[in-house]
């Protein structure tokens, strides 16, 4: 897959071929005027994918909403579901197929209880009916009213197309684009002008690094300062302490239940967990009852080098491990690299500041959102659309900076611990092994966490005044990349590892 665009007035239009036609498609890339809250950047999900399962989920939901709006839900008599590109290239193995049924059941991907996903889903195979947003039953055939194409649709490589076949014989469709994080859109882009309002009511806009810099610079604020006042204008403090609590309550407890947890991934792979032994070996015989007296249990252990990086590892490990068996995990900035940033924040918590508290875990996460929105507004996000350096590359940059923060950096430190971070991962492709969230998915997010903490080490040691590469650049240089990068290396599971090494090998 290759991009370009044009410039029609002062807007960039993005287009990519795909390599299977050589047809010319439009593309998405989102408007670096858009406003992206913390909140936008981490939020609570299901595994294993943020784009391929939570996306999906959500374009359900919003596709019900929208025949309800229009009066059409009473009326509908069946429906079917097409999923395009790497969206039914990779889909079986990220659970699109799930993700998509359990949205148009009507459930909410942040609360319901995963413990009921697969019985539901036994049940629908078994009964051929679905339960419409759990009130209207139609007949549902699973295997045949979801249907992969492998062809990609126009504007972004995750397109799905939801249809529905009214009593009066009418049909009506919708398309949906999964672009990342979990975000969805429209083609038309409807929300684009709510998030250009929310933009405009910051009182720092920040749309490139140096932006957020200048205003730093002006104020004489740290980055996480200037990032909650511009969420003040969002929404009230209490709420924004609630959520950004929520969300390392969810982290948290993905750490806890990782290493709590044994036995083999779903998918075929036969991939055993390695969380639940390295936490084994590490922990000793430490006594603890909760996810919070772990934390302090920890705090006692050894801090030789090699178990600091043990630590960091199986923290990180836990996490995709329990995003691999469909479990609840923060996307951070997408399920894929959901590991990197909780592993770096507890390392800071159990190793670098034993005294670490909610307003150390409030700043780390305000400054990790914002260097993510970064990202997502002058590259992308999805590795369907930049390979992996798209997502271990920004969470590994979005938790380098936040740890440098903590840590005592200035603002000009905490963008170049970012720089350092995605530097160091441009061209990582997205390659995973019969299209699951697993191999190398689950080890990445160690390396990209280990690479976060020695990004933030060197940029302390830094004097920004000897800066080469500013942080906007390796941003540009990385979205370049990811259009010079072939289709096969970008979540379809048609290059790289996953078709150097198959099922039997493992």
């Amino acid at each position: 897959m290759e991009y370009f665009h044009i410039i029609i007035g002062n807007i960039p239009i993005y287009f990519f071929t795909n390599s299977r036609t050589d047809k010319v498609h439009l593309c998405h890339k989102i408007n670096t005027m858009e406003s992206i809250s913390v909140f936008d950047m981490l939020s609570i999900g299901i595994g294993p994918s943020s784009s391929h399962t939570l996306g999906p989920w959500r374009a359900a939901n919003l596709w019900i909403k929208k025949l309800q709006q229009r009066e059409l839900f009473t009326g509908v008599a069946s429906v079917k579901v097409n999923l395009y590109g790497s969206l039914s290239l990779t889909g079986k193995g990220h659970a699109t197929d799930i993700a998509v049924v359990m949205g148009l059941m009507g459930t909410d991907p942040v609360t319901y209880d995963i413990e009921n996903i697969q019985p539901e889903i036994e049940a629908l195979k078994k009964n051929n009916t679905l339960k419409l947003n759990n009130e209207k039953p139609i007949d549902f055939n699973f295997k045949e009213q979801i249907i992969f194409n492998r062809k990609f649709l126009d504007f972004h490589p995750n397109g799905i197309t939801f249809e529905a076949t009214l009593r009066n014989g009418k049909k009506t469709r919708d398309t949906y684009y999964s672009i990342g994080g979990g975000f969805v859109v429209q083609k038309e882009r409807a929300r684009a002008k709510r998030q250009k309002e929310k933009f405009n009511s910051f009182p720092y806009k920040v749309s490139k690094a140096t932006e957020l810099l200048e205003h730093c610079t002006a104020e004489g604020l740290s980055i996480s300062e200037l990032v909650l006042k511009n969420e003040l204008s969002l929404r009230a403090p209490e709420r924004i302490d609630a959520k950004l609590s929520a969300i390392w309550d969810v982290m948290l407890d993905s750490m806890y239940v990782g290493c709590h947890t044994e036995g083999i991934l779903p998918g075929g792979l036969n991939v055993r967990r390695r969380a639940f032994e390295t936490h084994e070996k590490l922990k000793g015989d430490i006594p603890y009852s909760s996810a919070v007296e772990w934390i302090k249990a920890i705090r006692g252990t050894e801090v030789k080098f090699r178990q600091i990086l043990k630590w960091v590892s199986c923290f990180a490990l836990a996490v995709n491990e329990v995003n691999a068996s469909l479990g609840r995990v923060v996307t951070a900035p997408t399920n894929g690299s959901a590991g990197v940033i909780p592993a770096v924040l507890m390392y800071y918590l159990v190793i670098e500041n034993h005294d670490g508290n909610f307003e150390d875990i409030k700043k780390f996460l305000l400054v990790s959102g914002e260097i993510g929105s970064l990202f997502k507004k002058n590259a992308t996000i999805s590795a369907a659309m930049g390979g992996c350096q798209a997502e271990i590359g920004v969470s590994s940059a979005m938790a380098a900076a936040a740890l440098t923060e903590l840590m005592g950096g200035s603002p000009a430190q905490v963008l170049i611990a970012a720089e350092i971070a995605m530097e160091h991962h441009l061209g990582l492709t997205c390659d995973p092994i019969a299209g699951l969230v697993q191999i190398p998915c689950i080890e990445r997010n160690a390396m990209g966490a280990i690479k976060a903490i020695n990004a933030c080490e060197m940029a302390l040691d830094r004097d920004p005044k000897d800066v080469k590469i500013p942080l906007d650049k390796v941003i540009a240089t990385m979205w370049e990349t990811a259009k010079d990068m072939t289709s096969k290396y970008k979540e379809t599971s048609e290059g790289g590892l996953a078709v150097q090494v198959n099922m039997s090998d493992c």
